[in-house]
């Protein structure tokens, strides 16, 4: 055996052992628990490069924790660190924590959201917003979206909205109508005319919106961001033909914009502008829609909840002079068992299911230490799910919340709309616009299955085979 030979070989169990060594640092090196005298939280970073990512985004077909907050829960307790498509992220399921990030906005923690969102979202978004871009920001789409319009103006364009899209399903079932109502608001687009273009492009963008970020032709993600730049191309057309128009009529988002986009020295530039158009479209697609798909499911398995919701529609419309017209105010801010669930719906659908944040400082808590810059990563369905505060979680029990303060804004137990400076700007709209379309919908119509409408978490609510209904007027 010659001399080379041996070398050769030496060199190659060198790098061996130093790959096992490395590798091995890597997968317990968040498991030492100590960064220079401090207590860190316990965890592991699971594979080299890969972390924890592909268990993160494994489907669970249950109601119930996920199950990879689930088993780091029994593990580790409800602080854990882990690493997740690139990011050494520390977890909270911790209800105390929660709150304590979501209250120190722009204080002690700061908004952020790894690389690969902001690749999806737009590196301009309101998302990654900061002070008083942010609080501006906020401020443009209240103008829309504020209590005065909901009241005023969108409360009328809603219902008559979802009269006229339910009365379509007759002949063509579909989950459309959330995202023209606001497409409509926000931009004056008709999707319903231009062929559902629009829809098909947030579609395919939202399918792949929580899923591994390969971004390789025929994966989700790709698919993700291929939806994501022909919404953005539409976008940009429209905007550019808005701006060119000579005489603008409509008043809706792109007027604001364009506004704004117009002033001596702006605050917000084009790349701003479209990102938050792409936001809002988004909001109104994912979180409404998918809220009322599952809102439809627990309903259409409950139907002692679906009685109770009937009749307190049916009662608002007998008290009616004239049937048929149109919602006041006072008839919405009546509909207690339908606030109900509604948000027993959003509790267990858990659409926002992850929100990030960076820590500003040293923040000591529960006797860890989570040093200054680290990433934060919280879990709103540990809160939805927690047995201290609802009894049975997994089931739909609108019923629970008749003794119960409805949030009115996001607290440590209820999350969906987010929390703090961050509280979705758009949570009363979305409320009113499920209120409208179940109001439309149980008064005028029933319905049976055609499918079982599975929901599965990615961890984000999904319906892979869909959930398809046929709708049939009553008599």
């Amino acid at each position: 055996m010659s001399m080379h030979y041996l070398a050769a070989l030496s060199a190659v169990a060198l790098g061996a052992i130093l790959l096992l060594r490395s590798a091995f640092k890597w997968m317990n090196g968040a498991r030492t628990g100590k960064d220079e005298g401090r207590m860190l939280p316990p965890g592991s970073r699971g594979l080299p490069l890969l972390g924890e990512t592909l268990e993160f985004f494994a489907a669970s077909p249950t109601l119930e924790l996920v199950p990879f907050f689930k088993r780091r829960l029994e593990r580790f307790g409800p602080i854990f660190r882990t690493n997740i498509v690139g990011e050494d992220l520390i977890v909270s399921l911790d209800p105390e924590l929660n709150a304590r990030v979501l209250q120190q906005e722009e204080r002690g923690f700061q908004i952020w959201y790894p690389s690969s969102f902001m690749r999806v979202f737009g590196d301009d978004n309101i998302i990654s917003a900061l002070g008083p871009l942010h609080r501006h920001i906020r401020n443009l789409v209240l103008r829309l979206f504020g209590p005065e319009a909901l009241r005023l103006v969108l409360l009328r364009d809603v219902q008559r909205s979802a009269r006229d899209e339910l009365r379509s399903w007759l002949d063509h079932p579909d989950v459309e109508m959330i995202f023209a109502v606001t497409a409509k608001k926000l931009i004056s687009h008709d999707d319903a005319a231009s062929g559902g273009s629009l829809w098909k492009c947030f579609d395919a963008w939202t399918k792949g919106l929580l899923s591994f970020p390969l971004c390789v032709p025929g994966t989700a993600f790709y698919k993700c961001m291929q939806g994501r730049k022909n919404v953005m191309k539409i976008l940009k057309q429209q905007l550019d033909e808005r701006r060119n128009t000579a005489e603008r009529r409509t008043v809706d988002f792109f007027d604001l914009v364009i506004d704004e986009l117009n002033k001596p020295d702006p605050i917000m530039n084009e790349n701003i502008a479209l990102d938050l158009l792409f936001l809002l479209l988004f909001a109104s697609h994912e979180t409404t829609s998918m809220g009322l798909t599952a809102i439809l499911k627990f309903l259409t398995d409950n139907p002692k909840a679906l009685q109770e919701l009937t009749e307190e529609h049916e009662k608002i419309v007998e008290t009616r002079v004239d049937p048929d017209s149109d919602i006041t105010w006072e008839e919405y801010k009546s509909m207690r068992f339908t606030s109900h669930v509604i948000h027993e719906s959003l509790r267990l659908a858990n659409i926002a299911p992850v929100v990030f944040r960076q820590a500003n400082q040293d923040v000591y808590i529960k006797g860890y230490t989570i040093p200054e810059g680290s990433k934060i990563m919280i879990c709103p369905s540990a809160a939805h799910l927690n047995s201290k505060v609802y009894e049975d979680p997994t089931a739909f029990n609108p019923w629970r919340w008749k003794d119960t303060p409805e949030p009115v804004g996001g607290s440590k137990d209820f999350m969906a709309f987010g929390g703090g400076l961050r509280l979705c700007v758009g949570a009363d709209f979305a409320k009113l616009q499920m209120a409208m379309f179940i109001h439309c919908l149980v008064t005028k119509y029933s319905w049976k299955p055609i499918s079982k409408g599975t929901m599965v978490f990615y961890p984000g609510l999904r319906f892979p085979e869909g959930f398809h209904i046929q709708l049939l007027a009553k008599a």
